[in-house]
């Protein structure tokens, strides 16, 4: 067994991690194997990093012969005994299964079950459409940032390498086999920022400033729209803007703008309950039966779902579920949802910074 350290000199941390928990306390893990499943293939090497004394170490083990597995996996586990959180590129559906399987292999007594969880894949890859990318691979994530590799092989194309050194071993051979793995531990470090558009979807945005603009669309036609300038849970590492729902967000660093539809008109407020109301076909409304009983009985009818309203002129924002109530439809049929904009809640800073993260919850889904 091989165990090799290093130092990454001059590396920054763009993201906030320390946010989480302490830097001390993250353990980053790789494994290299010649197959996918414990049983038919072997481990030759865990690679790891972690931050010490104000820098970021690469620690690696590695297997000379698969008889080393038993002794990397023990030496592993001892080391890894004083981190709290693990973080991993699809660790959850290989590395961290394959080693437990290795464990049991070998009848090792060890688990993850004290880490808490950090898949970078997991995290990342529903917001790839979002990010306007082909698929989350780990290289693909890289060269979305400009990520420059020394390493240019993939996993599988160094299975049969590691097996010729087992039968003839020579130590170019195995600094390559260590450069894939400390490449692949150096990404998941540099692709941390990609974290920030996690943070867009699940973290706390808050809205800085609101207000109502007017504009002439392609058309030629007046329109209105709610412009909300908004101050992000971490700074992005890329400008993007993205158009979804009729909404349009850009963000840039620690702050984003979105522009949402605003429309002025007439629209419908239905009542629960129709069977307690009237509907008065003159006025084109419903009263409960406890106010309209005075009403002739040839103007008005028993009420229906459908025409159990009152109607409202205003300005509306849109909403796909109930998020702010009382919520108004164009009609009883339409699934687009509404909520007023009244000169009270233009004023509400917490319910447009729990709006703008509900529409970019949407605009992310649409993708």
């Amino acid at each position: 067994m091989q165990i090799e350290n290093h130092t990454l000199k001059s590396f920054t941390m763009d993201y906030p991690l320390e946010r989480t928990a302490p830097l001390d306390k993250f353990l980053f893990i790789d494994i290299e194997t010649t197959g996918f499943t414990a049983k038919s293939s072997s481990l030759y090497l865990i690679g790891t990093a972690f931050h010490t004394d104000g820098n970021w170490q690469i620690r690696q083990w590695f297997c000379e012969n698969p008889a080393e597995e038993s002794a990397v996996l023990t030496s592993f586990f001892d080391f890894a005994a004083s981190f709290t959180h693990l973080v991993h590129f699809n660790g959850n559906n290989f590395d961290l299964p394959y080693l437990i399987q290795k464990c049991e292999q070998h009848k090792l007594p060890h688990s993850f079950d004290s880490f808490e969880g950090i898949d970078l894949y997991k995290r990342i890859s529903p917001y790839k459409a979002f990010l306007h990318v082909p698929n989350c691979k780990q290289k693909t994530l890289e060269a979305l940032l400009g990520i420059q590799r020394e390493d240019r092989f993939h996993g599988g194309e160094l299975i049969e390498v590691y097996r010729n050194y087992v039968e003839t071993p020579s130590p170019d051979v195995r600094s390559l086999l260590l450069l894939h793995n400390s490449d692949d531990i150096r990404g998941m470090l540099q692709l941390l920022p990609l974290l920030a558009f996690y943070d867009l979807f699940n973290g706390n945005i808050r809205a800085k400033k609101v207000q109502a603009n007017s504009f002439i669309d392609y058309h030629g036609q007046e329109k209105q729209e709610l412009l909300m300038k908004l101050a992000l849970p971490a700074p992005l590492p890329f400008s993007l803007s993205n158009l979804a729902n009729g909404c349009y967000f850009s963000g840039e660093k620690s702050e984003g703008i979105l522009k949402v539809p605003l429309y002025e008109e007439e629209m419908k407020y239905f009542y629960a309950g129709y069977k307690d109301y009237y509907y008065l076909p003159a006025e084109d409304i419903a009263l409960h039966k406890s106010v309209s009983s005075f009403v002739d009985q040839a103007h008005r009818t028993q009420a229906t779902a459908a025409t159990c309203y009152t109607r409202k002129y205003g300005l509306f924002l849109p909403q796909w579920d109930i998020l702010v109530e009382p919520f108004f439809k164009r009609d009883y049929k339409s699934h687009d949802l509404f909520f007023e904009l009244t000169d009270e809640r233009k004023t509400d800073r917490e319910l447009f910074s729990r709006y703008a993260q509900y529409l970019l919850g949407k605009m992310a889904k649409t993708y």
